[in-house]
């Protein structure tokens, strides 16, 4: 007979489900190295570029949604904020764009937060990449975020520090966007 105060061995007693546990495996390992990349930055935040650069480091699909050339790309820039490209981020808070005075034409509308229980320690561009990553596996009723969720969560922020690479490496996202959601039509 079960108690009805059981938990999963994983979580210590007292502990309150958030996003981070509505990952698969493979995406709580790509959070995992993003928050190790941060830590070894000097960054106080998880932001949309670790997210990146851990999921394309560590994905296949990822990479492959992304195209090879695209992905080296995308990877060299990444690379390159580590030694310096990324010196202007440094010590600064990314935002999500949830908050805009005028989107104009070509914006596409921002995100809205995700659910209150928002992960510690995350820029709020970040978190709103989580959120989208969520969203879009309940569409498809799955409990659980994998890693092209996120691929896909990333593009959708708009102005973020992930867009701004992906865009530097000469990736469209909407293009990426549906590259993700038609696997098939891969070119």
């Amino acid at each position: 007979m079960q108690s009805s105060t059981s938990r999963f061995p994983s979580q210590p007693p007292g502990h309150r489900p958030g996003p981070e546990d509505r990952l698969t495996a493979e995406l709580a390992a790509v959070v995992a190295g993003a928050r190790r990349r941060a830590a070894r930055d000097g960054d106080r935040q998880i932001d949309t570029a670790h997210l990146l650069h851990s999921l394309v480091e560590s994905d296949p699909d990822v990479r492959a949604a992304l195209g090879g050339p695209r992905a080296a790309r995308v990877l060299a820039y990444l690379v390159q904020r580590s030694i310096g490209y990324g010196l202007r981020w440094h010590g600064t808070v990314e935002d999500s764009g949830a908050v805009v005075l005028d989107p104009g034409p070509a914006r596409p509308a921002p995100l809205p937060p995700p659910a209150p229980a928002d992960p510690p320690g995350w820029s709020p561009a970040a978190v709103a990449a989580l959120g989208a990553a969520l969203a879009r596996a309940r569409t498809r009723g799955e409990p659980r975020a994998h890693p092209l969720d996120l691929l896909a969560g990333l593009a959708a922020v708009p102005d973020c520090r992930a867009v701004q690479v992906l865009a530097r490496a000469g990736v469209d996202r909407a293009r990426l966007t549906a590259r993700i959601e038609h696997p098939s039509q891969q070119a």
